[in-house]
């Protein structure tokens, strides 16, 4: 590790303004994960800069809206996912960040028969234009995967409890008014 970056990682004071910037990836990264789980193309867009690249290698590496065109149909093999940021470490330099993002990807088959698992890490680039911060670069790293039946167990008398739904039909879109989608 470069010595600039043995600072960034290091304990040390940080401001409010950094503080902020920090809240304000966190708040980007989370959103990607609720786009991809409900299937919302056209707000996963706004998180990335026009001139973003996004590398899950081997399956996509490329230009963002090329990324955002080839996600429906790869995407349309699951029922449902969910992709959850387990942990942050960023690394802020002024209007630039960098930041690694420990990652949990769950998959449920078309079937409901099996389940895919992929832990793993996104190493991403942000910058901070007109003061909003997006993604520049997003690169997945994968650690871990597993592939696992789906077992069917009680569901302890949920009869009647909100389905999740991968689309604009999630019932989260209904419960959080503020979640409302534009393109449902």
């Amino acid at each position: 590790m470069s010595e600039a970056g043995a600072r960034a990682l290091a304990p040390r004071p940080i401001g409010v303004d950094e503080m902020a910037t920090r809240e304000a990836l966190r708040h980007l990264v989370t959103a990607y994960g609720h786009c991809i789980d409900r299937r919302d193309w056209e707000l996963l867009r706004t998180l990335y800069h026009d001139d973003a690249v996004d590398d899950h290698t081997p399956y996509y590496c490329g230009p963002v809206d090329g990324y955002i065109a080839w996600l429906p149909g790869m995407m349309a093999n699951w029922k449902a996912t969910m992709h959850t940021a387990l942990s942050a470490l960023f690394a802020v330099d002024g209007t630039r960040a960098q930041g690694e993002i420990t990652a949990r990807a769950w998959h449920l088959t078309l079937d409901g028969e099996r389940q895919f698992v992929a832990w793993g890490r996104y190493a991403d680039h942000y910058e901070q234009r007109s003061g909003v911060w997006r993604f520049a670069r997003r690169s997945f790293i994968l650690d871990h995967a597993e592939d696992l039946p789906a077992a069917q167990g009680d569901d302890f008398g949920s009869d009647g409890v909100g389905t999740g739904r991968a689309g604009a039909d999630d019932p989260v879109h209904a419960r959080l008014t503020l979640f409302a989608r534009t393109d449902a």
